[in-house]
């Protein structure tokens, strides 16, 4: 029997523990016997994949699970090739899809591995206490293929659905029942019923089912990712705690990645989201948006002016400028938008500096008026 392993123990059972995981691809540093934030990350990674309770604390049933799966294991569970700069084909193309979906990547879905797709990679690294290479392991592809199976991510209806139904889709989890997945999102049973064209209530883990719901203008969906809290959500999306907490009924601060929430928005916001592009400046987005460097400093707590590709800045708009504020909901396309406000999709991209056509719920852009 192995002893319960946490951050900060060391030994032999900590050097086992880093061994099957290794031998899983869920570890893919140097086998130490010090149980690491590497270690504690891979833990969390393979609790997750065994539908375990996800604490990083390596306990008798995780040990158990581990030993059960090492046993039987002839490979790595990942099955996905090394990826990095300069990878091509279709398993970059399912990287980029799945960090779009947990917001780490902004860019065209486009199957070549460029250095958007490796700072994409990085900051997904960073944010899950990974060793930031830009090199997508196995270690990587687990977590990254674990955390994007418990996403419920808000896609857009096929050829055959009516553009105007908005849902979700959802992956059905060990325990799951139509009727807790459909007191969870606010439904009934016989309407994921009829989108999905069920004939029974029987589901199995794993199916992707589609979940009706209602978008307006008073809120946006978000869901949520590693490391959020309602605090930086709050900051995020320019609301407060209290007004989240209020929208979705919650009576506690905790989280839980893959959580739905709405967020409450305003397309009177006093402020969009910028994302920095190559080459950016402080200067030059002061000057584009008619604002100074000094009020985009403190606006977003900045102490230098030093940029990186990705980051987030919020970029103060006032009343009497020649656009308006608008935040992206479900369905949305640059074409309809345009149409909506009378202006082209190019004056849109150029206002906002966007180098593709692709949007998120939740987006904030300038509309040209």
């Amino acid at each position: 029997m192995y002893q319960t392993l946490q951050i900060g123990d060391t030994g032999d059972d900590v050097k086992i523990l880093q061994e099957k995981l290794k031998m899983l691809g869920f570890y893919n540093s140097i086998i130490t016997g010090s149980f690491s934030l590497a270690t504690e990350a891979s833990v969390k990674a393979f609790q997750q994949y065994a539908n375990l309770e996800v604490t990083g604390v390596v306990n008798q049933e995780t040990w158990d699970t581990l030993i059960q799966y090492t046993e039987k294991a002839i490979a790595p569970i990942s099955v996905y090739p090394t990826l990095s700069y300069g990878s091509t084909g279709s398993y970059v193309r399912d990287l980029q899809t799945k960090l779009t979906a947990l917001l780490y990547y902004t860019d065209s879905i486009n199957g070549n591995f460029d250095l958007e797709t490796e700072i994409a990679v990085k900051r997904f690294q960073l944010n899950n206490d990974l060793t930031a290479t830009g090199v997508v392991d196995s270690q990587t592809w687990n977590l990254l293929n674990n955390l994007y199976g418990n996403l419920n991510s808000c896609v857009l209806g096929d050829e055959n659905t009516d553009t105007d139904q908005n849902y979700l889709t959802y992956t059905v989890q060990t325990g799951d029942t139509l009727y807790s997945i459909a007191r969870k999102y606010n439904t009934t049973v016989n309407a994921i019923k009829e989108l999905n064209n069920l004939t029974s209530d029987i589901l199995r883990v794993g199916q992707v089912l589609k979940i009706p719901t209602v978008f307006d203008d008073d809120y946006i969906t978000y869901t949520v990712l590693p490391n959020d809290t309602l605090y930086a959500i709050a900051r995020r999306y320019n609301t407060s705690v209290d007004a989240i907490k209020n929208l979705n009924n919650l009576t506690s601060d905790v989280l839980k990645i893959g959580q739905i929430l709405k967020i409450p928005t305003s397309n009177n916001s006093n402020y969009i989201n910028y994302v920095v592009q190559r080459n950016d400046t402080l200067y030059a987005i002061a000057r584009r948006y008619n604002t100074s460097v000094a009020t985009i400093k403190s606006l977003n707590n900045l102490e230098s002016d030093i940029l990186t590709i990705g980051q987030v800045l919020k970029i103060p708009t006032t009343a009497g400028q020649n656009y308006i504020t608008y935040t992206v909901n479900a369905n949305d396309t640059l074409y309809s938008i345009a149409r909506k406000y009378n202006t082209t999709v190019s004056a849109i991209k150029e206002l906002n500096n966007l180098e593709s056509d692709n949007l998120q719920i939740g987006q904030r852009l300038l509309i040209p008026v």
